[in-house]
């Protein structure tokens, strides 16, 4: 009798030899972007890989960005596996609002009580 492989087990290897034999293309990186995870992310989030293997992504907000931070080691290997070791080396995850100083609120002076 054979031992059964999981599904789970064999789409990685299965996509990755399929998308070996594809061009480089920003497709094939959206492609292997939505397969590592998920809709869900993947919907509230934008990509761009540099030439120096940096995937750039880009998150609707604060929350988003802190679960793909916790994600990353995850992530970055599935990436791997599918686009190979070379072309992903790391990932670079903002949101909206990082790199802006927050603005104290004024103070208010308090009126003078003496006359």
């Amino acid at each position: 009798m054979r031992s059964m492989t999981s599904l789970q087990g064999c789409v990685p290897a299965v996509l990755s030899a399929l998308l070996s034999r594809q061009p480089h293309s920003p497709a094939k990186v959206l492609f292997a972007w939505r397969a590592a995870v998920g809709d869900a992310i993947s919907s509230a989030t934008t990509v761009n890989l540099t030439s120096g293997g940096t995937l750039e992504v880009r998150t609707t907000t604060q929350h988003w960005r802190k679960e793909l931070q916790r994600s990353k080691p995850v992530i970055l290997g599935r990436l791997q596996t599918m686009l190979g070791k070379g072309r992903v080396s790391r990932l670079a995850v903002s949101a909206p609002g990082e790199g802006r100083t927050r603005r104290r609120p004024s103070a208010t002076p308090k009126p003078s009580s003496e006359m």
